[in-house]
């Protein structure tokens, strides 16, 4: 990859936090006590989510020989079949909803934050280190490469080394792809479980910390849940 492109890629995925913003929430994922979400999935949805918790723990506690990138194909590929996407509006009846795995998987369905949290999260209790991972606004360009057309839109970035290009993980395109290579991704920008928020390319168009309420509902919701957040 030329130099020039490289560096602008860095400065659009940005690798280190910038502004941290939560306060009080140095927060980094300790475990998943997947016994309790299948209890809480069982009192709340019945049986057939609690299968699907079941099919969810299997996947995070694959064989230990499985690497890091196929932990990632695994868990994106998990999510991608199991999952339908649809608004917020239709799955939850509000306009901006940002559901913890368990709701999605007893939902069936969700938008593309219920996509990337269930995801991040996943890849967390795989093992994954924090640090390799971000949750990234972009604007994505629908429509063809001429389109003008963009939306609000979130994956998850997935860098092997601090200064690395890193890898999106999707809803809308499947394949696990490097950051280059999808050209219709705009960032705008970027948090992680630690709570910090990450300056990106451009914040006029979406403000961070109009979404932290949502943020830290929905980590308080996954440690009921079974999935522990801890300092």
């Amino acid at each position: 990859m030329p130099p020039a492109l490289l560096a602008h890629l860095r400065r659009l995925y940005p690798a280190i936090a910038l502004a941290a913003l939560v306060g009080g929430l140095p927060l980094a994922l300790a475990s998943a006590d997947g016994a309790r979400m299948e209890e809480v999935a069982r009192a709340r949805y019945g049986e057939a989510v609690a299968e699907a918790v079941r099919d969810w723990r299997t996947l995070l506690l694959g064989p230990d020989a499985v690497d890091e990138h196929e932990r990632l194909s695994r868990i994106n590929t998990f999510f991608n079949r199991r999952l339908r996407f649809d608004d917020d509006i239709q799955v939850w009846k509000e306009a901006d909803y940002w559901a913890t795995p368990l709701e999605t998987l007893a939902r069936g369905a969700g938008d593309c934050e219920d996509f990337a949290i269930a995801k991040y999260a996943s890849l967390l209790a795989a093992g994954v280190p924090s640090e390799r991972l971000r949750l990234i606004y972009v604007r994505a360009r629908i429509g063809g490469p001429q389109s003008k057309l963009s939306q609000a839109h979130m994956v998850v970035g997935y860098y092997p080394t601090p200064d690395a290009e890193p890898l999106i993980l999707d809803n809308l395109v499947s394949e696990i792809r490097p950051a280059g290579r999808r050209p219709d991704l705009f960032p705008i920008f970027s948090f992680t479980s630690e709570g910090l928020w990450v300056q990106g390319a451009n914040t006029s168009s979406a403000d961070p910390t109009a979404r932290l309420s949502r943020w830290r509902s929905v980590l308080q919701r996954m440690r009921a849940e079974g999935l522990d957040l801890q300092q």
